[in-house]
């Protein structure tokens, strides 16, 4: 096994900046290279956001360092001009602030973030932002008081103050884990009408209509899809199509497949199905992120506890059918991504301290590559084109 640490020598840094520096657009094209960006939680060793260089035609990482000291920047989203990176400061609400996003600018010779500003996020503990496609505004949910924020992005990449912040109401089964609501992420899908809100204390995945130019959400009619109580939907993904979305329920260890009626917003359950082997959650196991490969052919999911990638099948009909488990090599995997190529998988182990590539197979399985990056509590990845 090859492993990366974070830490990288001065003159190396140089160098591979010079490197970036002199890469036509025609050698990016043919090596496939792209900025990497991993948020952190900053508890232990970590100091914030680092870069690294991601090579697709090799599947291997190089270090490019610190990119920007922020506390919990656990969550981070690309702006679709690639030129902007927004960070979630991942704090409760109190004394001196509580939950803010930060925006930076990109320098894509070294991989630094420039800080330029900062907004609340009208909440404690913003775990989860997008920003919609036409670059305009951004999107936040905070899980500890429940709530999701709208704000805008200007032209320089700085964001405004927010124009929107929706209050969730209500609970669910399990208390005191579901006592109350907790928003866990947003996703956008490709009309740029909608805002699809997961609230893991609610047992719902909320849908807002969106206004883009204006910054601003409001509950769409229907107002939300409900799960299986007790479930805890936590993470969301559209299938490229846009014909189906998948919701992967923490408390459950499950994914539930939808049926999108794009015009409306609507989503409407086809299918739940375990992310486990044998189909029972396991004690001390959670579900964090779902992923649909770029073929719309395959689904992923994490399990912490189990440690482990579930892989499934996509069929014509939207609905999964499992391909089994592949072990992250580490422990308590939260997020995890597929580069931009759509050949590896990045599973990113937060407890242990790393990040596992694996290549994935034709067949949608995964195959361990053998290369490892050391990262301290690593939790989300982002990928930058560098030209």
């Amino acid at each position: 096994m090859r492993t990366v640490s974070t830490l990288l020598p001065a003159a190396l840094s140089t160098a591979l900046a010079a490197s970036a520096l002199c890469l036509s657009q025609a050698a990016f094209a043919a090596s496939g290279e792209s900025l990497m960006y991993v948020g952190t939680y900053t508890r232990g060793d970590s100091k914030g956001i680092y870069a690294y260089k991601f090579d697709s035609a090799t599947g291997r990482a190089t270090p490019l360092g610190l990119a920007a000291e922020t506390p919990n920047p656990s969550f981070v989203a690309v702006h679709p001009n690639q030129r902007f990176l927004y960070a979630v400061a991942e704090l409760p609400e109190g004394p001196g602030g509580g939950g803010a996003v930060s925006a930076y600018s990109i320098d894509k010779a070294t991989g630094k973030l420039t800080f330029l500003n900062k907004q609340s996020s009208k909440g404690g503990g913003p775990c989860h932002l997008n920003v919609d496609r036409t670059g305009h505004s951004l999107i936040v949910v905070n899980y500890n008081t429940g709530s999701t924020t709208a704000m805008p992005v200007n032209p320089d990449g700085s964001l405004g103050e927010p124009t929107t912040s929706i209050q969730h109401q209500g609970s669910s089964l399990l208390k005191p884990r579901q006592a109350g609501p907790h928003a866990h992420s947003v996703n956008i899908p490709k009309s740029n009408k909608f805002a699809i809100v997961a609230d893991l204390g609610l047992d719902r995945v909320l849908v807002y209509k969106f206004d883009a130019a204006q910054s601003t959400i409001a509950p769409n009619e229907p107002a939300y899809t409900a799960v299986k109580p007790g479930s805890g939907p936590r993470h969301f993904n559209f299938h490229p199509s846009q014909k189906y979305g998948y919701v992967i329920n923490e408390i459950a260890a499950t994914v539930t497949a939808f049926r999108y009626d794009a015009k409306k917003g609507a989503l409407t359950e086809i299918q739940t199905i375990s992310t486990l082997p044998g189909g029972e959650n396991i004690p001390g196991n959670s579900t964090a992120e779902v992923l649909v490969h770029p073929s719309g052919k395959f689904l992923y999911g994490s399990n912490r506890g189990h440690n482990s990638i579930a892989m499934f099948r996509i069929g014509a009909d939207g609905k999964l059918t499992s391909l089994g488990n592949e072990s992250t090599q580490g422990e308590v995997p939260r997020n995890f991504a597929i580069d931009p190529s759509g050949k590896f998988l990045l599973a990113e182990n937060q407890n242990s301290h790393s990040i596992v590539i694996f290549r994935i197979g034709a067949d949608g399985k995964l195959t361990p590559t053998g290369e490892e990056i050391e990262q301290p509590s690593p939790v989300c990845i982002r990928f930058v084109a560098m030209k």
